[in-house]
């Protein structure tokens, strides 16, 4: 029988898959944005800004879905009586 997991544990947990998450996203953003800052854009600065930015918000938000269910589309809240909670 195993011991039940803390909610310290928990929370710790996503926050560490969330930071993971965002320096991945922004890495990979910010390597399409060197390569198509140098060979689309004569080494401008503004693709690299851009498309590392676009991987930062890839990952606040499914770091969202991730601490909050209830923003996933089509998820319902369901509490133990039943009864379905108004939003």
């Amino acid at each position: 029988m195993s011991k039940p997991t803390s909610s310290e544990n928990i929370v710790s947990q996503k926050y560490d898959r969330c930071l993971a998450d965002l320096l991945v996203k922004a890495g990979v953003g910010f390597g399409v944005g060197v390569v198509a800052s140098v060979i689309l854009f004569r080494r401008r600065t503004w693709p690299v800004a851009l498309s590392t930015g676009f991987g930062m918000g890839a990952a606040y938000a499914d770091c969202d879905r991730s601490f909050n269910p209830a923003r996933v589309p089509g998820t319902r809240i369901v509490t133990q009586t039943g009864d379905v909670p108004q939003a």
